[in-house]
């Protein structure tokens, strides 16, 4: 058996903590967006702010024209999940910040609208899923039988999948990794 030279893991270990250092400079030099006015709500998880396309980062709302079933009748639960981020948003003014984009170069973002978490209250209301994020208020949601849960519906990714539409990766601490690469490099698009 081949003995390990202690100097060995001492010199692994600088190399790590320089990796590492190397990496939190790098990550306090990526520049997070932050915007604020009035909004364009695009459907339950997107918005246009001062011109900039958005998507609400860590959940996902049913698509427009996506129909789900309640008391045995059918619904276009896309039309509902956008009025009712309308509702949340209530005309007034929309805070947003983000650095990361999906791959339709969305900035993905956590909004704000007066004193309401739109991305946590999507999710708490039932008119999204947690994509990544919120998984504490899906569970809450769903127990409830608030919005969605009120009856069956097919999740958005799959309702997409089905439909043609390219796999999105949900917004999660994987995604949060790569687009840390992505800053640091200049050449990844997102999931």
């Amino acid at each position: 058996m081949l003995q390990r030279s202690p100097w060995l893991d001492v010199m692994l270990t600088l190399v790590i903590l320089a990796l590492l250092a190397a990496l939190v400079w790098r990550v306090g030099e990526i520049e997070s967006i932050t915007a604020t006015g009035a909004v364009q709500v695009v459907d339950g998880d997107s918005l246009v702010l001062n011109g900039m396309r958005l998507r609400l980062q860590g959940i996902d709302a049913p698509e427009l024209g996506q129909t789900c079933e309640r008391e045995g009748k059918v619904f276009d639960c896309g039309r509902a999940a956008r009025a009712k981020l309308r509702e949340l948003i209530g005309g007034g003014h929309v805070e947003c910040s983000g650095w990361q984009r999906d791959k339709y170069e969305r900035l993905l973002s956590s909004c704000t609208s007066r004193t309401v978490e739109l991305n946590r209250e999507m999710v708490l209301s039932g008119w999204a899923v947690a994509y990544g994020e919120f998984a504490a208020q899906e569970q809450a949601a769903r127990l409830a039988k608030r919005g969605l849960w009120q009856g069956q519906f097919e999740q958005p990714q799959q309702w997409r999948r089905m439909r043609g539409a390219l796999a999105e990766a949900p917004h999660d601490m994987w995604l949060t990794i790569m687009g840390l690469f992505a800053a640091m490099t200049g050449n990844w698009k997102g999931g």
